[in-house]
């Protein structure tokens, strides 16, 4: 008798079931998925070099997946938030690095594009910001521009805890930036930086986190620079390096929101600020599908031995796939829980869900590498390029492990105005 061939292992939907989603969310998971190959193929060396990957940009810019969340009525594909993390979560599953630095790109539209549509905003603004907006958006969709969101400056502000350090000064015409981001993704590849600043007061007294302004700086603008090694554990492709700027001049156009508006945005729309997560969702996967492959001998260029035929590594995939599960189940909770003005639940869920998913990323990379044994740990695989990328992700501004704890457990125990005495 003639064995029959077995059709290989055949990877899960990044959503699990791709029946329950739309046409277009299907069909644009499965352009990042065509695209994919090409990305794995190219990230060990984006990752050992440390370099930006131009050729993967160019690849989305052609796919005209550079306006996925720029509105229809701007000439870019109108996607929604749930639309777009699943997107990301299929681009993480390929290359981390991209998935990350082009959610930098992303945030820059959803923020003026999908966010400012459900915010209060006067008859004047409403207009001012439409035109204002369709000038960016049109950079983008048809001059394939990448914008990018420097968020990070060192301290408390990209916490959410005090007003931003870099400042812009109101002049004739427009505004005068100065200030310095770090950790700044597409650091020297983007061709404009989005900038969030604090708006100086005409008295000169400072601003508080209510006088934060969203600005797009154009990279070539003079006083701006890049500056500073990256040198990263992992997400070396991001090449997330230092941005400096000296007394920049932007004109008026440059307003990605109203003045005085981003900070209504940022408590009525938290789940932006979980945006990254997605990446870490694709992480997994990844961890998950190269170890049963491993195991199944069907990694290319590796010779066919099979190991799925030992407990123990029986036990360790099935302890990945109910982590990788509930995970999957939370990431898309999360997805179609995004609104504006989420109730408590929602944004108790939220910071639970970001926590789950950056840390079981990293438990699954763990199980991965130990499961699939000495071999996990050279770099002519995958495996130990997912751990270093997963481990980043608890570490991310603005919401770090640490500070999704200490924001639900409050939640979980304070309502409304609550207060306790001082401890001593």
């Amino acid at each position: 008798m003639t064995a029959l061939a077995t059709p290989g292992y055949q990877p899960s939907h990044i959503a699990g079931n791709p029946a329950t989603l739309t046409e277009r969310q299907r069909e644009l998971i499965a352009m990042v998925s065509a695209l994919g190959p090409g990305f794995a193929a190219r990230a060990e060396r984006y990752d050992r070099q440390a370099s930006f990957p131009f050729e993967n940009y160019a690849e989305l810019r052609a796919a005209g997946l550079l306006g996925i969340c720029v509105p229809s009525a701007h000439g870019g594909l109108g996607a929604d938030f749930a639309t777009y993390v699943l997107v990301a979560a299929e681009l993480g599953r390929w290359c981390g690095s991209t998935a990350l630095s082009f959610n930098m790109h992303v945030s820059s539209c959803l923020w003026a594009g999908l966010v400012a549509d459900g915010l209060d905003m006067t008859p004047g603004q409403r207009a001012e910001h439409e035109r204002i907006r369709a000038i960016h958006f049109e950079r983008i969709v048809r001059d394939g521009q990448v914008y990018a969101q420097p968020f990070s400056e060192g301290g408390a502000a990209a916490a959410g805890a005090a007003p931003w350090g870099t400042v812009a000064q109101r002049v004739d015409g427009g505004y005068v930036v100065n200030g310095r981001k770090i950790f700044a993704s597409l650091a020297g590849a983007a061709d404009c930086y989005g900038v969030l600043c604090t708006l100086e007061r005409p008295d000169h007294s400072g601003g508080s986190r209510r006088d934060a302004i969203y600005l797009a700086v154009p990279a070539k603008a003079p006083g701006v620079s890049v500056y500073g090694d990256w040198d990263p554990l992992g997400m070396r492709g991001t090449v997330s390096r230092n941005l400096l700027f000296q007394d920049v001049f932007v004109p008026d156009d440059a307003r990605l929101m109203p003045e005085g508006v981003y900070f209504q945005a940022v408590s009525r729309y938290p789940h932006m600020f979980a945006t990254l997560s997605p990446t870490y969702m694709g992480v997994a996967q990844a961890a998950y599908d190269f170890t049963v492959q491993y195991l199944r001998a069907e990694v290319p260029g590796m010779p066919p031995v099979l190991r799925r035929m030992y407990p123990t590594k029986q036990y360790a995939v099935a302890e990945m796939r109910i982590k990788l599960e509930a995970t999957r189940a939370l990431f898309l909770q999360n997805a179609r829980d995004a609104r504006i003005d989420p109730d408590k639940d929602t944004r108790m869920r939220l910071y639970a869900a970001h926590y789950t998913i950056m840390e079981n990323a990293n438990a699954l990379c763990q199980l991965a590498i130990r499961t699939c044994g000495g071999q996990g740990m050279l770099k002519s695989l995958p495996l130990e390029r997912l751990y270093r990328d997963s481990r980043c992700g608890s570490l991310m501004l603005p919401w770090t492990a640490e500070l999704c704890l200490d924001r639900l457990g409050r939640e979980c125990l304070y309502e409304g105005n609550e207060r306790d005495e001082a401890i001593e």
